[in-house]
Formats: C-alpha cells, sequence, structure tokens
C-alpha cells in the first residue's frame, strides 16, 4: 500500500479525533485501512439507559462512525456524509468495549454502500447496520482537521 493512502487514512483518523468535538465525550478509538474502518468505544455507564446497558444512540455512532470512515477511506478529496443507516440491535452490551468493524460493499461513484459490525467485549455481536454515503462539498482540509 502506497505511503499517499496511508496518509490519507492517517489524515481522517487526526480528523476524527481533533475535528469532532462530540468525540471528546465519547473518547473513541479509530483505524482506518483500505475500504475499512474499525471504532472501538470503552462503555461508561453514563452510556446506558434505565435497563443498565448501553444506549442505542451509542451503537449506532459506533457503527455508522465505522462504516463512515470506511467509505471516506476511498474518497480523498472531499469529506463524505452519511445519507441513510439502518441498523439492527440484537444484544446488550453492558461493559468493557464496544467494536464497531466497518467496510465497503460497493463504490458506485456518487454514492458509496458500507456496513459494519458492532461487537461486545467477548466478541459476540450487538448490532450490525448498513448505510449509503455520498460526497459533500467540503474539501478534505487542515481546516476541518484533517492534518
Amino acid at each position: 500500500m502506497s505511503d499517499l493512502w496511508q496518509d490519507h487514512y492517517r489524515k481522517l483518523e487526526n480528523m476524527y479525533l481533533k475535528g469532532a468535538n462530540i468525540n471528546a465525550f465519547f473518547k473513541p478509538e479509530l483505524k482506518i485501512g483500505r475500504m475499512e474502518a474499525e471504532v472501538k468505544i470503552p462503555v461508561r455507564t453514563d452510556f446506558f439507559h434505565a435497563a443498565q446497558s448501553v444506549h442505542g444512540a451509542v451503537y449506532f455512532k459506533a457503527l455508522d462512525d465505522a462504516a463512515f470512515f470506511a467509505a471516506n477511506s476511498i474518497v480523498t478529496d472531499v469529506f463524505v456524509l452519511t445519507l441513510t443507516f439502518q441498523l439492527q440491535l440484537t444484544r446488550a452490551i453492558k461493559g468493557g468495549v464496544m467494536t464497531a468493524k466497518g467496510k465497503v460493499l460497493q463504490n458506485l461513484g456518487n454514492q458509496i454502500i458500507a456496513e459494519s459490525v458492532l461487537y461486545d467485549e467477548r466478541g459476540k455481536e450487538a448490532a450490525r447496520g448498513s448505510g449509503v454515503f455520498v460526497k459533500s462539498k467540503v474539501a478534505l482540509s487542515p481546516e476541518i482537521g484533517y492534518a
């Protein structure tokens, strides 16, 4: 894999951690490769709903972020946007580290279809999602943290 691609992935990871203020709350980790991405979020009790497990909004964040960055891994000029995203929640997560693994299924040029699977700390599937991502008009630049 060329250094240009590796540089692109590291810049996207930096943008995620430093350019998205919401990540100060969730404290995620992100690793990007060609057409794939992995998001890890340490579970905290302030993510819980009344039944003492992680709220679906946190599932969505992990799944969408993993699929999104898998999609943006193949777009080097502009930021992509989530057009649609569907998810299915199948298992409660109560602790440990949540891991979402995303991958591109199809690159249709103006639309990218990607999916992601969320695992609990034991490696058991807890949710899955898929979405359509589109290119925006926002350039990948240092102004948005792409550096």
